[in-house]
């Protein structure tokens, strides 16, 4: 497997972990159905957009480490994410 994708792949699942978190904790929703169909949504979006935004990083090669493109993906993803979540209440 290829860096870049290990990398898609891990910012993703750590993005989505870290808004999933937020969203059980502080959202509060009782019905599974509800909470389910929010966290399949939020994963298909947050694994798309990481794979977009690293993908878009790599080819622009503003950073010549992939690390550092992960870092920025990561932190981007989770405050963008957030932000949406919290807009929400």
């Amino acid at each position: 497997m290829k860096p870049l994708t290990k990398a898609q792949i891990t910012i993703g699942l750590l993005a989505f972990f870290a808004t999933v978190w937020g969203l059980i904790v502080n959202q509060g929703i009782v019905n599974f159905f509800d909470l389910a169909k929010t966290i399949l949504i939020f994963f298909v979006s947050i694994m798309a957009l990481a794979y977009v935004i690293l993908a878009i990083l790599e080819w622009v090669q503003v950073f010549d480490d992939l690390k550092t493109n992960a870092i920025i993906t990561l932190i981007v993803l989770v405050t963008m994410l957030l932000v949406v979540f919290y807009s929400m209440n």
